[in-house]
């Protein structure tokens, strides 16, 4: 119970997003600014700075890594299934496909942070790293498939996976970066978290999914119920220690990524429906995600 009332002041700021958006009427160009500049500038850097500086044992961070794979991989094996259960259009299916297992960065980072400091930060940002590359290529590939847009192109120019190969690259070659550079990227990520939780509140869509919602509904039960599922039984079958198997059930119960509205929009998919569901899932892993916690305890 302490550790899902930790968080609270996380989802505070989700909520703060969602009415200075409504209240201030900024106007939709001042949002997708600030979106743009934390998914260009604001998340790279902070990928970049938790890989460059953190130890990673990648030996022992294997079991961990492995777990994230078993989430990510059941959400594309179940979300594969929303089409033929539910007779989706293609780029309708596409779109929201990535929803079943793209992951909420923003928020694992500052509930990992929150709940166990450098030491969660730091086992978040492997999970983080690592499953950008496996998220984003299952993602682009499934829109790049049902669209006009090539596969190898898009993950060329995503700034997340460029951040994490540079990070992990620097981190392999045992640099060390100069102070001034270390406090330049420490301020960016510093800020990436706040503005980041800010702009997931900001992009809450409580309307714009007049169709069906049958294949809405079963996408969130497979991102908020069957991942964390699977993750903590990955995470009990290698023996995970306390810290890292606490992380790999929060990370598999994160609600969806907005950059997926992003991705969506900029491939021609399904922008509004691709909203809707990511507002639903953030407002849902409100409850499901102090569930989680509750239930793997201290």
């Amino acid at each position: 119970m302490q550790s899902a009332l930790l968080i609270v002041p996380d989802f505070a700021l989700v909520l703060l997003g969602f009415g200075l958006r409504r209240v201030l009427q900024l106007g939709d160009h001042f949002w997708s600014g600030l979106e743009k500049l934390i998914y260009l500038v604001l998340f790279p850097a902070l990928l970049f700075n938790a890989l460059a500086k953190s130890h990673i044992d990648f030996r022992a961070a294997a079991p961990l890594v492995a777990c994230g794979l078993t989430a990510l991989g059941t959400g594309m094996a179940l979300g594969l299934l929303a089409r033929p259960l539910f007779g989706q259009k293609p780029i309708a299916f596409a779109s929201q496909f990535q929803c079943a297992f793209r992951y909420n960065s923003y928020i694992g980072l500052a509930v990992a942070g929150k709940l166990y400091g450098v030491a969660g930060i730091a086992a978040m940002g492997i999970l983080v790293g690592t499953m950008v590359p496996v998220a984003n290529l299952a993602a682009v590939w499934m829109l790049a498939r049902h669209g006009n847009t090539r596969l190898l192109s898009e993950l060329a120019r995503n700034p997340l996976i460029l951040a994490t190969l540079a990070g992990l690259a620097f981190n392999g070659l045992g640099l060390a970066l100069p102070a001034p550079a270390a406090q330049f990227l420490g301020r960016l990520a510093e800020a990436s978290i706040a503005l980041g939780l800010l702009a997931v509140g900001a992009a809450l869509r409580l309307r714009g999914n007049a169709g069906n919602h049958l294949p809405g509904i079963y996408l969130l039960a497979v991102k908020h119920l069957a991942l964390p599922a699977a993750s903590w039984a990955a995470a009990s079958f290698l023996g995970l220690p306390s810290l890292y198997f606490h992380i790999a059930v929060i990370f598999a119960a994160l609600p969806t990524a907005t950059s997926a509205y992003i991705l969506a929009v900029r491939m021609g998919g399904d922008g509004p429906g691709t909203a809707w569901l990511i507002s639903a899932s953030t407002l849902a892993g409100m409850l499901t995600l102090p569930m989680w916690l509750m239930a793997i305890g201290p």
